[in-house]
């Protein structure tokens, strides 16, 4: 997934600085992107508010859309480096192509996990023809400075482990939770978990006291340790919480997602996760010459060009503005 703001900003992520130590309740509102020709999200992370979860770096919600009669995702080529792309939908579903020769649909509850170590481009598209609705989120997780030289690679996970309890299913993307472990690569203590609450359901969910947690609100009506989370938004739970109440006053749809904070200082702007400005730099050359990220095969439509880095140098201002 792409970030397509033609004003991408330079911003400093990382860092325990200002991790917050103890539980706490802060919703977060999205900011609306225009993502391709006909998609709109509601990007979540990086917020005014706060830039990371754990390693989870990106965070954009978008649908539920009736594109029947459109022609729904359609994100052209772009490059990548320094991160993953975690692909999770609800509805609908996501053709994605990349510069490895990876061709795979990803539907509903499945796992696309694309790691771009060095670099790699990719398209994301909904195929044709498509079901009616698109409904889902693009996220992105942060590598650590020892393995962000990986070799890229994609994975596709259609069989993901399942915690229940009454009224809750918990689907596990990434990591582990309650002893269930995601089949997903990871490189840094995380979790993912996609969580449905049926009407009236009412438990809680065990949690790491060493991560920082937040929650994303994926449809329907429901309570968060007591504070209500409506579809688009997301709530920020700090560290330091052994367990999660939840409430949903209808079926709900919402999205865990924790995660060791993230002790490196990161510099990302547009689809690059790096440590130094000249790195940036030298990446978006090497995209807009043709070369380091290889050809995306298949994709009817021209590439993204890289928007224009801005003529300010960057100022640290760590994991929250």
């Amino acid at each position: 997934m792409s970030n397509l703001d033609r004003q991408a900003t330079l911003s400093v992520c990382g860092g325990r600085g200002f991790v917050v130590a103890e539980p706490v309740r802060e919703l977060l509102s999205p900011r609306t992107v225009k993502l391709g020709e006909s998609t709109e999200v509601r990007r979540l992370l990086p917020n005014l508010g706060r830039r990371m979860v754990g390693a989870w770096a990106f965070v954009d919600h978008y649908g539920p859309d009736d594109i029947a009669d459109e022609p729904g995702m359609q994100v052209p080529p772009h490059p990548h480096m320094g991160l993953q792309t975690v692909s999770w939908l609800h509805e609908g579903e996501v053709l994605h192509r990349d510069s490895l020769g990876s061709l795979q649909t990803v539907r509903p509850r499945e796992l696309g996990l694309m790691t771009s170590g060095r670099a790699i481009s990719h398209s994301e598209e909904s195929p044709k023809p498509h079901a009616r609705f698109l409904h889902g989120a693009q996220l992105w997780v942060a590598l650590p400075d020892a393995h962000r030289h990986t070799e890229p690679h994609f994975q596709h996970h259609a069989d993901l482990p399942v915690v229940t309890a009454p009224g809750l299913t918990a689907t596990v993307i990434l990591g582990e939770l309650d002893g269930a472990a995601s089949p997903g690569t990871t490189y840094t203590p995380l979790v993912g978990a996609d969580l449905t609450l049926a009407a009236g359901t009412e438990t809680r969910l065990p949690l790491d006291p060493d991560f920082e947690y937040a929650v994303l609100a994926m449809s329907g009506e429901a309570h968060v340790d007591g504070v209500p989370v409506l579809p688009g938004s997301m709530l920020y739970l700090g560290c330091g919480r052994t367990e999660l109440p939840l409430r949903a006053a209808s079926d709900a749809g919402l999205m865990l997602l924790g995660g060791e904070p993230f002790e490196e200082e990161i510099l990302m702007w547009w689809n690059y996760i790096a440590r130094s400005q000249a790195e940036i730099e030298e990446a978006r050359t090497a995209w807009m010459e043709g070369s380091l990220f290889g050809e995306v095969k298949g994709y009817a439509g021209e590439r993204l060009s890289a928007p224009e880095l801005p003529p300010v140098p960057l100022k640290p201002r760590g994991r929250v503005r």
